[in-house]
């Protein structure tokens, strides 16, 4: 969906009479959507691009090639971003990768042209928030516990290895903090098989894990699974 919106305003761009302004429009409002695409394409010729869908979300939009990979970049992205800025979520993942009990991304940092992009196996699977509420409740108690599980291990683990991203912020454990966004399911056994996007993972509090797993999807919120994710995370506590 997202490819043929901006691929239709792209086209749009082309009645602007004024080309400065157009392709103000075109890095501003689209990011520049086009030369990344076509850079990925330049990069990797062997990958089918006919079966391309387009991702975009928080810092970043991407692109999902041929459910094989997928490639996040920064929408406003440039080369005076700081190496350490375009690291930080793969060194995230990286340190949570042998922690955490369902799969996450193992990201692979990759130049395409002038542009530089997180590169990761695509994780088959439905996005939770997709399913419908009546699935959402009936599937609550099973995915309520993974997740808890999920929130257990990464925020009483903390790797030392990423301490110093911390950055002296107040918190109990480190937070996926997008959760409700990113749950993969395994449709045919209705398991949780994978937590990807962790751009916005930090030191925080656990209260505000607990928030941020249902905070931006009505459904969940109405199949009341944050008291199911609490109510499964202590009786992980109490063991």
């Amino acid at each position: 969906m997202w490819k043929l919106f901006f691929e239709i305003c792209d086209f749009l761009c082309n009645l602007i009479p004024n080309k400065a302004k157009r392709n103000q429009i075109r890095t501003e409002k689209l990011y520049d959507w086009k030369n990344k695409y076509n850079a990925l394409k330049k990069k990797y010729p062997d990958l089918n691009f006919r079966r391309t869908v387009m991702i975009k979300g928080g810092w970043n939009i991407g692109f999902i090639i041929d459910k094989k990979y997928v490639f996040k970049i920064r929408k406003k992205f440039d080369n005076s971003i700081p190496a350490d800025k375009i690291l930080r979520e793969k060194r995230i993942t990286d340190a949570f990768a042998n922690i955490s009990p369902v799969k996450i991304p193992k990201i692979e940092i990759v130049k395409a042209g002038k542009y530089t992009f997180y590169k990761y196996d695509f994780i088959p699977g439905k996005n939770l928030n997709k399913f419908s509420q009546k699935t959402i409740i009936k599937h609550r108690k099973k995915w309520a516990k993974q997740i808890a599980e999920f929130i257990f291990a990464i925020h009483n683990n903390p790797p030392k290895e990423i301490n110093d991203l911390r950055e002296n912020r107040s918190g109990d454990g480190w937070n996926h903090n997008d959760i409700c966004n990113n749950v993969i399911v395994n449709k045919k056994n209705m398991d949780i098989v994978g937590i990807i996007d962790w751009e916005y993972s930090n030191w925080d509090f656990l209260e505000n894990e607990f928030n941020n797993a249902v905070a931006y999807s009505k459904k969940i919120q109405n199949a009341n699974m944050r008291s199911e994710i609490v109510s499964a995370y202590k009786k992980l506590a109490k063991k």
